[in-house]
């Protein structure tokens, strides 16, 4: 059984679900559409949230939520309040991310490595277009593994690490994310 944090639903991102997630990249988005309009001063923000924590939390029947469904509800919500500049001027942003790499080493196999990077590149784009801006990757010892085809750790496996560090690093400037992080 799947448990979800404060009865809430996942949040489909692109291809991912992200289960365990606050609500502060909510105050974040307001307040980038709240200056996008002009309107640096918004007071409701914290209110604006709360009604969405409610909503997703007591209202929300669905078990699953699109990102853009989501915001195309606060858009909504924010006409029917009277604050139409900033409703044209929201756009989605997704809750942090936690991707493993080694779907994808598994998906390119053993030493496709290009295959791999252009699928991560890829991936990337399509996530940053999502709304994802903070995305942390894991298993990349796992992943650098699977690529080499390897058993045991060795100066391959060190030297394929390095370079899929420097890669990600790289698409994080290239695509723009806010943050990337990445855990060995």
């Amino acid at each position: 059984m799947i448990s979800f944090i404060g009865n809430r639903p996942a949040i489909q991102i692109g291809p991912y679900q992200v289960l365990d997630y606050d609500t502060a990249w909510l105050d974040d988005a307001l307040h980038r559409a709240a200056r996008a309009a002009d309107h640096e001063d918004f007071p409701l923000v914290s209110e604006i949230r709360s009604g969405v924590e409610m909503y997703l939390e007591h209202k929300c029947a669905l078990r699953l939520l699109h990102l853009e469904e989501l915001f195309e509800r606060m858009r909504k919500m924010l006409v029917k309040i009277g604050c139409e500049r900033i409703a044209e001027k929201l756009e989605p942003l997704a809750p942090p991310l936690t991707i493993s790499l080694v779907e994808a080493a598994s998906s390119a196999g053993n030493g496709f490595e290009l295959a791999f990077f252009e699928n991560i590149r890829a991936e990337l784009t399509v996530l940053h277009r999502a709304g994802a801006e903070i995305i942390r990757f894991t298993e990349l010892r796992e992943c650098t593994l699977i690529l080499r085809g390897e058993k045991k750790w060795n100066k391959r496996c060190e030297s394929l690490l390095a370079e899929i560090q420097a890669f990600l690093k790289a698409c994080d400037h290239e695509v723009g994310l806010a943050k990337l992080s990445i855990e060995a």
